[in-house]
C-alpha cells in the first residue's frame, strides 16, 4: 500500500459505509507508517505529541500533532479491534463497560480518527480546506456508525424553523444538525 492510495480511498467518504471500513482504513495507515515515514518527529514540549513526516510521495508534508497516549501502534490497534466491536455490541445490549473497555473505546476511535486525518494531510497545501472538511464529514459519520451500533437511533437532520419579519410574514431558518439521537 503506497500513500497515493490511501490518500484516494480516505478522500472519498463513500469508501466508508460502516464501522468496519473505519477499522480497516487504521490498520492499512498503520501498516504504511509502520516503514514509510521519512520521520517520526516528536514535540519538544510535550513529548507524547508526535508529527509524522512523509517522505517525497507525501511532499515531505507534516501531520497534525498525534498523541501518542491515544494513538496505537499497529500491534495495538489490530488486537484492540476485535474488543472494541465486542465492547460495542455488550453496549448494545445494555452493559456498561469498565473504566479499561472505555480506554479501548477512546484510543480505536482516536486512531480510526487520526489515522485518516494524518493520511489527509499528505494533500498539498492548497487542499488543506478540502482534507478539514472531508476528515470533519468522516468523523461525524463514524459516530453515527458507532451510535447505531450500540443500538440507538441517530442521523443527521435539518429542521425548519419558522421566524416572523416585522411586517408578520413567516420565514423559515434551515438548522442542520450533524448528530440527532432520538427514540
Amino acid at each position: 500500500m503506497n500513500l497515493n492510495t490511501l490518500l484516494q480511498h480516505a478522500g472519498n467518504k463513500e469508501n466508508f459505509a460502516n464501522i468496519n471500513d473505519y477499522l480497516d482504513f487504521g490498520m492499512r495507515y498503520l501498516e504504511f507508517i509502520e516503514k514509510n515515514l521519512q520521520a517520526d518527529i516528536v514535540s519538544k514540549n510535550e513529548i507524547n505529541y508526535h508529527y509524522f513526516q512523509y517522505n517525497e510521495e507525501g511532499t515531505y508534508n507534516v501531520t497534525r500533532p498525534i498523541n501518542t497516549d491515544l494513538f496505537m501502534c499497529l500491534e495495538e490497534f489490530d488486537s484492540a479491534r476485535t474488543i472494541y466491536m465486542d465492547i460495542l455490541s455488550h453496549i448494545r445490549k445494555g452493559n456498561r463497560p469498565q473504566s479499561e473497555k472505555n480506554k479501548i473505546i477512546n484510543r480505536v476511535v482516536y486512531t480510526c480518527q487520526q489515522s485518516i486525518g494524518a493520511c489527509l494531510d499528505a494533500l498539498p497545501a492548497n487542499k488543506s480546506n478540502t482534507a478539514r472538511k472531508i476528515m470533519g464529514d468522516l468523523f461525524e459519520k463514524m459516530i453515527l456508525f458507532i451510535l447505531h451500533e450500540i443500538g440507538l437511533h441517530a442521523r443527521c437532520e435539518t429542521i425548519d424553523i419558522p421566524f416572523f419579519d416585522d411586517h408578520g410574514s413567516e420565514y423559515l431558518m434551515h438548522y442542520q444538525h450533524d448528530i440527532v439521537v432520538r427514540q
